[in-house]
């Protein structure tokens, strides 16, 4: 009688997302890999020590985070699965109540960022340079933490926080012109920077080729290289999660998350030209030097 060979666990960093909830309640296995899925709330807590400690095997990461890691050696390689993907201009805010913002006054005011190499930081910059003539050079940037790759230094016009301090308070109590907030606005004083932030959304994906990325799989690159079986698996899986989470309503008009690097060449093209502009990256890198071989056979 023929046992099936034991499986291979994979320590994986990954969120309780719509698109990857059936790989966590068992609706979706594989013969060939478990996952162990970290005990993390927020994915991007952890992606200092995915970055700093390797700690684990496979995880979802911040593209730009990705991006640094590589240009500094750091031991993953990108799978061109998109897990987190969305619009980025309704993520910036400011309050009403201290006069009225808009995207063209923003030369040099004070913003404020979580860190300045936030991936979401990174898309909102570079749109608001290419679409409402704002110079990201020009503007005070106050940030709260530092990137997660512990190499790379911001640049001249980035500062951080006094201690204690809070970017919503801030921004409430007018040290801070705007700041960027994320998804959901913590306070109801704040409004959204840009008007009809949805709509531009919609027609900013529509002219560069999708919704901008945010984050994508990486896994282990000795590990990738090895076995590439392995890497087909969990694109297979994680392809299939994503399916099942579409399975009533439809897909969306456009996919946030696309899988294959043709899917996504328009978009980390974008991603890396914003990066090498804003000085978080030293040198410009292709879409296809961000893939292994591996990478490009999976269609």
């Amino acid at each position: 009688m023929l046992t099936k060979p034991d499986k291979i666990k994979l320590f994986t960093l990954m969120g309780s997302y719509p698109n990857v909830m059936a790989l966590k309640d068992g609706k979706i296995n594989s013969d060939l890999l478990e996952f162990n899925f970290a005990d993390v709330k927020v994915s991007n807590t952890a992606f200092k020590p995915l970055v700093r400690e390797a700690r684990f095997d496979l995880a979802e990461v911040a593209i730009v985070t990705f991006l640094q890691a590589k240009c500094y050696g750091k031991p993953y390689v990108l799978i061109p699965a998109t897990v987190v993907g969305r619009g980025q201009l309704h993520t910036i805010a400011y309050n009403p109540e201290r006069g009225r913002l808009g995207p063209g006054d923003l030369n040099g005011k004070t913003v404020g960022v979580r860190a300045y190499t936030q991936t979401t930081g990174v898309w909102v910059r570079g749109i608001l340079a290419e679409d409402y003539g704002v110079d990201p050079g020009s503007i005070d940037w106050v940030t709260f933490e530092e990137g997660h790759v512990a190499e790379y230094k911001d640049p001249p016009n980035v500062r951080r926080a006094p201690e204690g301090k809070q970017l919503v308070q801030m921004l409430l109590d007018g040290e801070l012109d705007a700041a960027i907030v994320g998804d959901k606005f913590p306070d109801p004083r704040l409004k959204p920077l840009i008007p009809d932030a949805e709509t531009a959304n919609l027609r900013w994906s529509q002219a560069h080729g999708g919704v901008p990325i945010n984050h994508m799989l990486v896994i282990r690159e000795q590990l990738a290289q090895a076995r590439p079986d392995i890497v087909r698996e969990v694109y297979r899986v994680f392809r299939e999660a994503k399916e099942a989470s579409f399975a009533r309503g439809g897909m969306p008009e456009l996919d946030p998350l696309r899988f294959g690097i043709e899917a996504n060449r328009r978009s980390l093209e974008t991603i890396i030209d914003f990066a090498v502009k804003q000085g978080l990256l030293p040198r410009r890198f292709t879409v296809d030097e961000l893939f292994i071989d591996t990478m490009r056979a999976l269609g």
